[in-house]
């Protein structure tokens, strides 16, 4: 049986430990993932990001995740991940690949059995839905994190295709 699962649907819906945020360096809300999550959250998870430490008006450069409370949604915490921008950022598979390895540590670190992830970087940021999803889901797979049950939790019937297309060639 596998630890990864795919699901089309509303990723603010999600009944986990911990639902992943596809932010941006601010974490102070934004469009798509970003700003459904802080919607249904409320003002306390506004207010949990702004208790995180600013360097350089970041809260959290790309590649990297930070973990608040997560306000009233029904998981326990958001993680908050940056992924790259495509064209813009160098290096956007490593980043990419970074982003998710760091959420994944955060919920093992944090005692988390269940994540709910979307597609980091697949909406305004550019990245590729095909390369994103084989770079996530060679993430997901990873020893390390086996211990965690990880849901994709997907918008749109093209990105779910496209996810459940890399499921099936990597699970081959």
């Amino acid at each position: 049986m596998s630890d990864i699962k795919l699901h089309l649907g509303d990723i603010t819906n999600a009944k986990v430990d911990a639902i992943t945020n596809a932010a941006n360096p601010a974490m102070l809300g934004g469009g798509g993932v970003d700003g459904a999550i802080h919607r249904a959250a409320g003002p306390a998870l506004l207010e949990a990001c702004r208790a995180i430490a600013v360097k350089d008006g970041v809260r959290c450069p790309i590649g990297e995740a930070r973990i608040t409370p997560a306000g009233d949604l029904q998981a326990k915490y958001v993680i908050h991940a940056v992924g790259p921008r495509y064209h813009l950022d160098p290096k956007p598979q490593r980043l990419l690949r970074s982003a998710y390895s760091n959420v994944l540590q955060l919920a093992v670190e944090n005692d988390c059995h269940t994540v709910a992830l979307p597609a980091i970087s697949c909406g305004v940021y550019g990245y590729p839905i095909d390369e994103a999803a084989e770079i996530a889901l060679d993430v997901c797979m990873q020893a390390e994190f086996s211990t965690l049950q990880k849901t994709f939790y997907l918008f749109g019937e093209e990105t779910f295709g496209i996810f459940q297309a890399a499921f099936t060639a990597q699970n081959r």
